[in-house]
């Protein structure tokens, strides 16, 4: 699972729009944003890289005023992070990573209640991605700012052959939702999993995790793998069929 998960990353920066090969790394460069959770870099698996390549690897980032920064399962290149770390890199978060198969998935319609009487949806309307974008922003904790471009980027998710997937509130808005990239090597990454403060507590993210997970497999996805962020959402994951995978390693340039 360590390499199939790193051969995605790097099938799945290389559809950024201005991606490029350095090295033994992909960097997936989105002229649309300066985010450092857009515009980042991986390591090819098995990759060997020299001091000198990372050095080119940080001035690529540096003369687009970007912040360098990579994620990568160090199990899948054991000799990238050395050298990063040589380099000035310093760790910004470890996470490990769920995988599911359609043999351990939880169904939608299948799981108990209160996951069962969720109304999963596919957005249509610019309206229904703007809302979606919205409601992660804040289930999120405003780490970036709504906007259509990133209703756009949701759009584009869609369109490319992956989905978005949310429950609509009372009101109409987005009460919380996610999305899950296009196949790449066997698998897919489900990830933005968000619920609005009040409306937690429900089943919308394990019923949105579920969906997502069964349409990816319909589109061809032998697996899909995702990152949590605490034992809660573990725990939401694991019931609808995650299991244990593997490490990812995210790590930003300190100068």
């Amino acid at each position: 699972m360590h390499t199939d998960v790193q051969s995605f990353a790097v099938a799945h920066l290389l559809r950024r729009p201005a991606a490029c090969r350095l090295g033994g790394f992909v960097v997936g460069f989105d002229p649309a944003t300066t985010s450092p959770y857009v515009n980042y870099a991986t390591a090819v698996p098995g990759a060997e890289p020299t001091d000198a390549d990372v050095a080119d690897l940080i001035a690529a980032f540096r003369t687009r005023g970007l912040l360098p920064r990579l994620e990568f399962a160090p199990d899948a290149a054991p000799a990238v992070e050395p050298a990063l770390r040589r380099a000035g890199f310093t760790t910004e978060a470890v996470h490990e990573y769920l995988v599911c198969t359609p043999a351990t998935l939880t169904v939608p319609g299948a799981a108990p209640e209160p996951e069962a009487r969720v109304r999963v949806e596919a957005p249509v309307t610019d309206e229904d991605y703007l809302a979606i974008d919205t409601a992660l922003s804040e289930a999120f904790g405003g780490e970036w700012a709504p906007s259509p471009e990133g209703a756009a980027r949701l759009r584009r998710t869609e369109e490319g052959g992956g989905a978005v997937r949310f429950v609509r509130a009372e009101d109409g808005s987005c009460a919380g939702g996610a999305l899950c990239s296009a196949p790449a090597e066997g698998t897919a990454e489900l990830a933005g999993v968000g619920t609005l403060p009040g409306h937690r507590g429900r089943g919308i993210a394990a019923a949105v995790t579920a969906t997502l997970a069964e349409t990816l497999f319909t589109r061809g996805a032998r697996t899909v793998w995702l990152e949590y962020s605490g034992a809660g959402s573990r725990r939401v994951y694991e019931r609808v069929g995650f299991r244990p995978g593997g490490t990812r390693v995210y790590l930003r340039h300190k100068g």
